[in-house]
């Protein structure tokens, strides 16, 4: 799990789904809020979002999503969907603008739900969504983690991120970042 980041065009949302064939990405809709709340464990909850969700709160952040994708907004958040019913798995978001990033830079930001973990699933959801993101002008993708957040780190690392610069976030924690080129050349 990455720590999510900090006026594009208007233009009406277009349903966007991506896929691998084994997962699929596509906006989060108010129906995921059940799910996404009974997947929240401590380390989601510790490396994501920082606090327990609610109900009420999950839902405001889902309706927040998708004036985003409406508005075309810097954030692009998806459900990470697993198996023949597409069942949510996890979370990964996008977001083209955000404090500390340079222009053309994404940052990335993911987490599963325990029962997902460890399949590989959030290393393929990287990868699709910086696809995505260098489709829709993205010129460097970047991964913020916590030294701690060894797993997340590893998701990077899979995903062909290398390490870059430390900063420092929210707190003064530190952060970790890995990149990757978003230029065609490389996928």
């Amino acid at each position: 799990m990455a720590r999510r980041g900090s006026g594009v065009k208007n233009r009406r949302m277009r349903e966007v789904r991506l896929s691998d064939g084994i997962i699929a990405l596509s906006p989060l809709r108010l129906d995921d809020a059940q799910a996404h709340l009974a997947g929240e464990d401590e380390p989601l909850v510790r490396w994501l979002s920082g606090g327990r969700g609610t109900r009420e709160g999950v839902e405001a952040y889902i309706r927040y999503c998708r004036e985003q994708w409406e508005s075309a907004g810097p954030l692009r958040a998806f459900g990470i969907r697993a198996g023949a019913d597409e069942t949510l798995a996890g979370t990964i978001d996008l977001r083209f603008a955000a404090e500390g990033l340079d222009p053309g830079q994404v940052n990335v930001a993911y987490g599963l739900y325990p029962n997902w973990r460890g399949r590989g699933l959030a290393t393929r959801a990287v990868l699709l969504v910086s696809r995505y993101a260098a489709r829709e002008g993205g010129k460097e993708a970047v991964i913020r983690v916590e030294p701690a957040n060894a797993a997340s780190a590893a998701v990077a690392r899979r995903a062909g991120f290398l390490p870059g610069k430390h900063t420092h976030g929210e707190g003064g924690t530190r952060l970790d970042w890995y990149v990757r080129d978003l230029s065609i050349e490389t996928w």
